[in-house]
């Protein structure tokens, strides 16, 4: 466990400050460096994981939670995306019920605070990984101060951590790392006042079991902190030399020679974390229910590639890829799917020179950290590389199928490691050019001032989904999704004008992207350029004939066409596909109107209203049909039934009051109106009403004073101008006739 003091530390050109000042340091970078994503609104993945995730809401039962995946679908569904993380889930309630609904202020306040305790507390992972676990006296001794806080501080500031910390979903991530960081120093605790190759208490790996289970919840990737507990145990706390034990196994030496150097108290710690790490595998299992999920070719597209080797070749680029990010996070983007990365198909592609340079850096530091006959370069150099590739192996394909190309999420816990290399080759620089420390006290400087301007405008661009979705067009423009978003964000916007030449280069770019030609149809329908809309959508369904929006869209457009048996049939399709479907019941409902087919409309209407009993426009459809068509004692039972559960609709009071005053029903009709006028005073068809209703009702005064209203509101409503005019003559005719 002895380690003597780092020879380089020294060198580096940085004060040596006191643990708790060098932590509130990094604290504050990490908070300067993220502070300006506190008022950011709900972007990208948080509209699923978050705004429409009913587990969040306190009216949802809290047992939901531990049955429902990150984005509160089952977990038995075959829909479901199978991330488990009810812990997350939990924290994004607590916001929730905290700022009394969907403020994003809390949200992101909530993920700042935690990347800065978690790049305070990354100063102890540094301080045992670079400079040992060493106790004098109860306390532990840092023998690599500077070489910790410089790790730390390129940690705090490092910009790939953006979208973990001003994105809200990356809360995941933050609560992942920060169960990781507790498992591991509760792992290293242990050790306190322990010999090197003494047995420690079981309850200590126990803790750090369960510490490493909350870090699961949280993120699945929290349980590759047991191999870095071990590598940390093998190679630190016991002194093993991989390279000699190898060597002597090699040449089968006397156990008793092994033994020398393999405590057996090692062992049992390691069949502890072992039995741990597979129960805890055999119960995400158990989770998971129906198996992994099911990604398609868009989500990762090297996974089906033709053979193997072209399936290797792609995931070693992805690899590649995430290290440049690693080195040079200036190429940030939210998602990298959909042509971002093209496949590379050839060994001649211009990209093959990058995988080699990859494993070339690789195979020369691992070379380094197994062969060097430094034991504190080949410690650091073996701890660094640990923590950088452990935490990725979820991620890298090898084990299982994952949804996407790059995720810079998943870099969080990675970009330790890669900060633990590069402030070890920086404090190396520092020792071998010290007549040159001024220079590189600059170096320094500048490097870490770039990282915080690069986080600072990174952080800008995540604050909405306008400013997030066209910073990603520089940077993926091959990408159909960006070009989606894009558009949809623009739609959102009212500027549905330029959303059509986004969606366009979407469908361009990925010919069967059902969701953009979708969108395109529907903009296109309600620019009534409904030819067009309805070969978008017809071939929307042929390629994902399960897509029962697309279905419900192109009977609208048929429906518009007046194609009333193929609209009927699209409908019905929409339904087959999607059984809980109310809208497209409301859609079916008015096709039947326009074919006269009344009983089957009402009874469409029906059927949505028993989905969705808040389906306003179908209850108010239901009673202006039976207005109608005459039926006006049923269109009151169904107007009043409408009321009971939404009291509040001034269009469905609107419509009741016009058949209460048919009935005759005054006093009653008359509170209804100014009921519904209350809510929605510029209502012109109800002022106009409402005259009508007093007209009818002998009320003179009042008719004329809300025939002008209306009229005011809308001069060019004819009826409502005739009657006033009929109005104005009986009024005159009974002036004329009083003395």
């Amino acid at each position: 466990m002895a380690q003597k003091e780092m020879y380089w530390d020294h060198h580096i050109p940085l004060p040596k400050l006191a643990p708790v000042h060098a932590k509130i340091t990094l604290a504050l970078v990490a908070l300067l460096c993220f502070i300006n994503s506190y008022d950011g609104d709900f972007v990208f993945d948080d509209s699923e994981a978050i705004v429409n995730n009913q587990d969040l809401n306190p009216a949802t039962p809290l047992n939901n939670i531990w049955g429902n995946d990150f984005w509160g679908s089952n977990l038995s569904s075959n829909n479901s995306h199978k991330s488990y993380r009810p812990l997350t889930v939990l924290t994004f309630r607590f916001n929730y019920l905290m700022a009394g609904g969907l403020h994003p202020v809390g949200f992101h306040v909530l993920n700042i605070l935690l990347h800065s305790l978690i790049s305070a507390q990354m100063l102890d992972i540094f301080s045992i990984l670079l400079g040992g676990l060493v106790y004098e006296g109860g306390k532990r001794l840092d023998h690599a101060p500077k070489a910790s806080l410089l790790a730390g501080l390129l940690f705090a500031a490092h910009p790939i951590h953006t979208e973990s910390v001003a994105g809200i979903v990356g809360r995941a991530d933050l609560l992942c790392a920060l169960f990781f960081q507790l498992s591991f120093l509760t792992y290293c605790n242990a050790f306190r006042g322990a010999s090197e190759r003494e047995n420690i208490g079981i309850h200590w790996i126990a803790a750090s079991l369960l510490l490493c289970s909350a870090a699961m919840l949280c993120k699945e990737q929290g349980i590759t902190v047991l191999g870095v507990n071990a590598a940390f145990d093998v190679l630190l706390i016991c002194n093993v030399n991989v390279f000699e034990l190898s060597h002597r196994l090699f040449l089968r030496k006397k156990r008793a020679d092994v033994s020398e150097l393999v405590p057996t108290g090692l062992f049992t710690r390691l069949a502890l974390l072992s039995l741990g790490g597979a129960s805890l595998l055999y119960a995400r299992w158990k989770i998971m229910g129906t198996g992994p999920p099911a990604f398609t070719e868009v989500d990762n597209p090297a996974s089906f590639a033709e053979n193997v080797f072209l399936r290797i070749v792609n995931y070693n680029y992805y690899y590649s890829l995430n290290a440049w990010l690693l080195l040079c996070p200036w190429w940030l983007c939210f998602d990298w799917s959909m042509g971002c990365v093209p496949l590379i198909k050839s060994v001649f592609d211009w990209r093959m020179p990058w995988l080699l340079l990859l494993w070339s850096i690789l195979i020369g530091l691992i070379s380094q950290a197994v062969c060097s006959q430094d034991t504190q370069k080949r410690r650091t150099l073996t701890l660094s590389l640990v923590l950088l590739v452990v935490p990725f192996l979820p991620a890298c394909n090898i084990f299982f199928r994952v949804g996407f190309v790059v995720a810079e999420r998943v870099l969080y816990l990675s970009s330790a490691g890669y900060c633990m290399l590069l402030a070890y080759a920086l404090g190396h620089c520092c020792f071998r050019w010290s007549k040159h420390k001024g220079l590189l006290r600059a170096f320094l400087l500048i490097l870490l001032c770039v990282y915080v301007a690069r986080c600072a405008l990174r952080s800008h661009q995540w604050r909405s989904e306008q400013s997030l979705f066209t910073s990603a067009l520089s940077v993926c423009p091959l990408n159909a999704k960006v070009h989606y978003n894009v558009g949809k964000n623009l739609a959102d916007r009212g500027n549905t004008s330029a959303a059509i030449k986004y969606y366009r280069e979407a469908v361009r770019l990925h010919p069967t992207y059902v969701h953009a030609m979708n969108n395109l149809g529907n903009i296109l329908k309600e620019r009534n350029e409904l030819v067009e809309a309805e070969k978008l959508l017809a071939e929307a369904v042929h390629v994902q004939p399960d897509f029962a929006a697309a279905w419900m869209n192109l009977g609208i457009v048929q429906n518009s066409l007046r194609k009333f048996e193929e609209a009927e049939q699209s409908y019905w399709n929409a339904i087959r596909f999607r059984k809980k479907y109310p809208d497209c019941y409301y859609n079916l409902g008015r096709l039947y109107v326009d074919l006269n087919r009344h009983l089957d409309a009402l009874n469409a209407w029906r059927n949505a209203t028993t989905l969705k009993p808040d389906h306003s426009l179908a209850w108010n459809n239901m009673v202006i049909l039976l207005d109608n068509t005459g039926n006006l004692a049923q269109a009151e039972v169904i107007g009043r039934e409408a009321l009971k559960l939404l009291p509040n609709d001034h269009t469905i009071m609107f419509s009741l009051a016009n058949v209460l005053g048919k009935l005759q029903k005054y006093e009653e009709s008359e509170g209804f109106f100014l009921h519904a006028l209350r809510i929605n005073p510029n209502s012109a068809s109800c002022h106009g009403n409402l005259a009508v209703l007093y007209h009818r009702w002998g009320k003179l005064e009042p008719a004329k004073k809300h025939y002008e209203l209306s009229l005011k509101l809308d001069p060019e409503a004819l009826g409502t101008r005739d009657n006033y005019n009929m109005l104005r003559r009986k009024l005159d005719q009974l002036y004329k006739t009083l003395p």
